[in-house]
């Protein structure tokens, strides 16, 4: 006869103690450190030149891959258009062509600038999705990539400029270098716009449509084609719209001209507005990007 086993209950093993880990929550974090990381993140991006400079030169150059002239279609395409459109609307307007042509197309080719810059920034984190979601990206090094492009595209067009400039008799003066704050004041406020426009395109799919159409009627309320001299006096309030307050701050310098105090204040209180609105959405919106694309 088989000796039956003894059938024993396991006993308890030694109860571990249960350790929680505090995970803490970008939600938990005080407003403080939220700047700073922000910070950190805007400035990581800034910094890095090689990369959004190398990311816009590539786009530049993928749109004419193959192509025989390469990026200097941009310069003819915009040189044909001001060929055509400079000595109809000098017609139109009754304006001579000598002092029309410079003032279209600085006009033409700054606009074309804020413009693209705009709608491009529009989709700036739309567009960067496959980098966005394969690692921790610093947003604002795509933002940068985006100014750069245009920024490139805007060199090959302003060439343009120079020929235009020698036969319409201006010379060079101490005025131009007026230009240089100008423009950085003008990157200042489309970066700013860019980070802005981004964050709320990538939540609101719709945003981006809308500000194509108010583009296009700013457009025509903007001195692009026409002279602000030309306007009557109930209509001057059609001037204060940012686009022309930034067309004026670039354009004038080159026609040895100066803008008007009016236009440096606006253009302060613009920048420290636009400058706020995106560090805001910046610092707090910053994480959710990824999950809206």
């Amino acid at each position: 006869m088989t000796p039956t086993a003894h059938l024993t209950e396991p006993e308890p093993a030694a109860s571990v103690p249960h350790r929680t880990v505090a995970r803490v929550d970008e939600g938990d974090m005080p407003p403080q450190s939220m700047v700073a990381e922000a910070w950190r993140d805007w400035w990581a991006g800034t910094r890095n030149v090689a990369l959004w400079l190398t990311l816009a030169w590539y786009d530049v150059t993928l749109k004419y891959r193959r192509s025989m002239l390469g990026p200097l279609w941009i310069t003819l395409s915009m040189g044909a258009m001001l060929l055509g459109m400079g000595p109809l609307y000098s017609v139109l307007f009754n304006v001579p062509l000598q002092r029309f042509y410079p003032h279209l197309a600085l006009g033409i080719i700054f606009w074309n600038f804020f413009t693209a810059s705009i709608t491009d920034g529009c989709n700036v984190f739309i567009a960067s999705a496959p980098y966005l979601k394969q690692s921790e990206f610093p947003r604002s090094a795509f933002v940068w990539r985006v100014l750069a492009r245009q920024v490139i595209n805007l060199a090959h067009h302003i060439i343009l400029f120079i020929p235009i400039a020698f036969w319409a008799g201006i010379t060079p003066s101490w005025q131009m270098l007026l230009f240089v704050p100008g423009f950085i004041v003008v990157l200042i406020n489309l970066h700013a716009a860019s980070i802005t426009l981004g964050i709320m395109c990538a939540r609101f799919r719709d945003v981006g449509p809308i500000v194509a159409s108010v583009l296009q009627l700013l457009m025509f309320l903007t001195p692009v084609f026409w002279f602000p001299d030309k306007l009557p006096e109930r209509a001057k309030f059609i001037l204060y719209n940012p686009l022309a307050q930034m067309l004026d701050v670039v354009r004038l310098p080159l026609l040895g001209g100066y803008p008007t105090t009016g236009t440096c204040w606006f253009l302060l209180d613009l920048t420290c507005l636009n400058v706020a609105i995106a560090a805001l959405l910046y610092t707090f919106r910053r994480r959710q990007i990824v999950y809206w694309l």
